[in-house]
């Protein structure tokens, strides 16, 4: 996943809340071991380099994929999990730290989701020959749900944040709800706290990660970098996973969509516009405690 982590785990002793960090350490540390496509051993990687033929992967890995596909179901195709070759054309061929300035590397795969096979029983996956998969930010948000799910029963509350994409459950350190601050996507003041007692919140924008061939939000119709109208997406949702690709989803579809796709999947968001201009769903402003600073 080539990301920063950070977890919070609120318990009745420091003893308990060191414990329950170890281990959500160990977990991500597994799943990036797993999922990474920048690591050659991953099973992402080797889903990749033998495309065409089944695998037998780990059940992590099978839960992946099929919430991928799930993704592309849910957002009409506008997240694809297929989008390797046109990511990497785009300059993201290594983790973003190591990105060479100028470089455009070649990468012939194309585009392939409803093609993918999965047999949970087996847990074998098949790629379509000549198709690449990237766990890119679905990943992120998964590996959240994960790592909550496995250690709520230790902790009262814990919260982790895999690279922005954020998943909350109990107790606050403050014993109130958790406070998820949105960032500016133009680097400015905070656009407001959002308050969640248990859920997840993501983002997706283009000033974050900018390539040497454009940034890191490609349009599946296009194979291309989005050159749309909005900045950056914010999501409010249940799980990790659904929040980020409906970032993704909100993001591509633009100002005009946008909104409107994230009511039909039933959660709320805001999109910020290049213009600095906001756009929220109905329900939006219920979570946000404090507005941003004028």
């Amino acid at each position: 996943m080539g990301t920063d982590v950070h977890v919070i785990a609120v318990a009745g002793s420091a003893r308990t809340a060191a414990a329950a960090l170890e281990r959500a350490r160990e977990r991500i540390d597994d799943l990036e071991a797993r999922w990474s496509r920048f690591r050659a051993t991953s099973e992402v990687s080797l889903l990749n380099a033998l495309a065409g033929t089944p695998v037998r992967v780990s059940p992590e890995t099978v839960a992946l994929v099929q919430r991928a596909l799930d993704g592309v179901r849910l957002t009409g195709g506008r997240f694809d999990p297929t989008v390797l070759g046109a990511v990497v054309r785009a300059g993201y061929d290594r983790t973003y730290a190591r990105i060479r300035p100028g470089a455009s590397p070649r990468d012939d795969r194309a585009l392939g989701a409803p093609l993918i096979e999965v047999d949970p029983v087996a847990r074998l996956v098949r790629l379509p020959a000549g198709v690449g998969f990237d766990p890119g930010g679905i990943g992120k948000g998964l590996a959240a749900d994960i790592v909550v799910r496995e250690l709520r029963g230790r902790v009262d509350g814990i919260c982790v944040n895999v690279g922005g994409d954020l998943r909350a459950s109990g107790r606050a350190p403050d014993g109130l709800a958790w406070g998820v601050d949105v960032e500016d996507p133009f680097g400015g003041a905070s656009r407001g706290v959002l308050s969640l007692r248990e859920g997840a919140v993501a983002t997706s924008s283009r000033t974050r990660r900018v390539l040497p061939g454009g940034h890191h939000l490609i349009e599946p119709a296009t194979g291309r970098p989005a050159s749309g109208d909005v900045a950056s997406a914010t999501v409010i949702a249940g799980q990790g996973w659904i929040a980020e690709v409906l970032a993704k989803a909100a993001f591509l579809a633009g100002r005009l969509e946008g909104c409107g796709l994230l009511a039909a999947a039933g959660v709320e968001g805001m999109l910020v516009l290049d213009d600095g201009r906001e756009r929220r769903t109905a329900g939006y402003e219920r979570f946000l405690v404090q507005e941003a600073a004028a």
